[in-house]
């Protein structure tokens, strides 16, 4: 209707992006230096042209686990990120109210769909992990969006007030373009009955 994507999709979607970058770093900078140590304590008989091949072949070892472990963890944070945003978002969107509750659910929900697979005790686990950790979650958005002067339920509502406002006034004037049609051609009927 407005010809762009509505804001808690994009919201959505950056939250992803984020999630996903910040699991790569999580997953992959440990990694990275694991792999260099233990690259140079096994490399310490081996040969190398200089010193240069030597930090060059050990900085390759650590890359090759920074993208191995990196993406273990950035999709996997990826995914939680997106699928707790998306279960809050619809509550928030189908009540039209942000509440503590809201992370709560989607927490609880997103936990136990992550330990799903480790059976009834594993997604027990995964509910009270996900609440415990949706509640904090949400706490801290609700925060920022009060900080920000605006919560995304009362931008929504301004933004749909102000669209109503201007098809109403783009109505009226259109109303009007009609009413002074009328009179003109209720004008000249007049004159032509005169003549």
């Amino acid at each position: 209707e407005q010809q762009r994507y509505p804001e808690e999709t994009v919201n959505i979607v950056r939250s992803a992006f984020t999630g996903g970058l910040v699991g790569w770093l999580y997953g992959g900078l440990p990694a990275f230096r694991q792999a260099r140590s233990d690259f140079i304590e096994r490399s310490q008989g081996e040969a190398f042209q200089n010193r240069a091949d030597a930090v060059q072949s050990a900085h390759r070892a650590g890359l090759r686990s920074f993208i191995r472990y990196g993406w273990r963890w950035s999709w996997r944070v990826a995914v939680f990120v997106t699928i707790f945003n998306t279960v809050s978002t619809s509550l928030s969107v189908y009540r039209n109210k942000t509440t503590i509750s809201n992370f709560a659910s989607a927490g609880a929900f997103t936990g136990a769909l992550f330990r799903m697979h480790l059976g009834l005790p594993g997604l027990a686990g995964g509910l009270v992990f996900g609440t415990a950790f949706g509640i904090p979650a949400g706490g801290l958005l609700m925060i920022v969006q009060k900080l920000a002067g605006e919560t995304l339920q009362e931008k929504r509502n301004r933004e749909r007030r102000e669209q109503y406002e201007r098809k109403l006034s783009e109505w009226q004037s259109r109303l009007s373009v009609t009413e002074v049609l009328g009179e003109v051609e209720g004008n000249t009927q007049g004159g032509s009955q005169m003549e």
